[in-house]
């Protein structure tokens, strides 16, 4: 009876013992006494694979998107009409009559006058595209402009010349720019023509990740092409 008594008192104690030690373990941080090791980390473990951020398959995949900037969606050509020379002025003498004179000159010729009449025509962008191609470490791409030209009061019925550029920059870096004097036939003055250009000659080093940008619009900043006139010698009087 003595012995049932023990036993049944050790079983109950070291269920309880158990219990306790559960609890702690618990209970405890890394630091802890009880702490038995179980779910530590272990140091000399390599960490993890990362994914990387671009799949070799997406970057295969990847071609630059074309943009308009601001300003270079529309392209207008007006008459000579509306070029009017600054009209020059007389000094009086006074300094301070001919400093408000001038200065009154100078608002005027910042005030931009009303030309919508004198107008040839108006072209402008509607849609851009493009599609890429790679070999030998190079993309090639093409870029494609659609757009529409409206007549204006000044129009008639001929070729007209519009400047477009292509460029395609990484970063700060000029990758490829290129200026095209793109000409379109313009024979009904009442209705919009609708031109489609094709830039099929855009070649860039192969992109290592993407991060490059694609540029169309008009540039009519861009200088006008003029043909080299050969330069004259000059004779010179022959000596004995």
């Amino acid at each position: 009876m003595a012995f049932r008594t023990f036993s049944g008192r050790f079983l109950a104690g070291l269920a309880l013992t158990g219990f306790m030690l559960a609890a702690a373990g618990c209970q405890s941080g890394d630091n802890g006494i009880l702490n038995l090791g179980i779910g530590k980390k272990d140091p000399t473990a390599p960490p993890p694979p990362q994914d990387p951020k671009i799949l070799a398959s997406q970057l295969q995949a990847y071609c630059p998107r074309v943009t308009v900037r601001d300003g270079t969606a529309f392209f207008n050509t007006y008459s000579k009409d509306a070029q009017k020379p600054k009209p020059k002025l007389k000094k009086t003498g006074d300094a301070a009559q001919d400093a408000a004179a001038q200065a009154e000159a100078d608002a005027a010729a910042a005030t931009a006058p009303d030309e919508s009449a004198n107008i040839i025509y108006q072209a402008s962008v509607s849609d851009v595209t493009r599609d890429c191609s790679r070999a030998n470490g190079q993309l090639t791409m093409k870029i494609a402009v659609a757009g529409k030209i409206v007549p204006g009061p000044k129009f008639s019925p001929g070729t007209i010349t519009m400047p477009i550029r292509t460029a395609v920059m990484h970063g700060t870096d000029v990758l490829y720019s290129q200026i095209h004097q793109y000409q379109v036939q313009v024979t009904d003055p009442s209705v919009a023509t609708q031109f489609v250009f094709t830039d099929s000659n855009v070649v860039v080093p192969e992109p290592t990740a993407q991060d490059y940008q694609a540029f169309a619009g008009y540039d009519e900043n861009a200088p006008k092409t003029t043909a080299d006139k050969p330069k004259k010698r000059k004779r010179t009087a022959a000596t004995n």
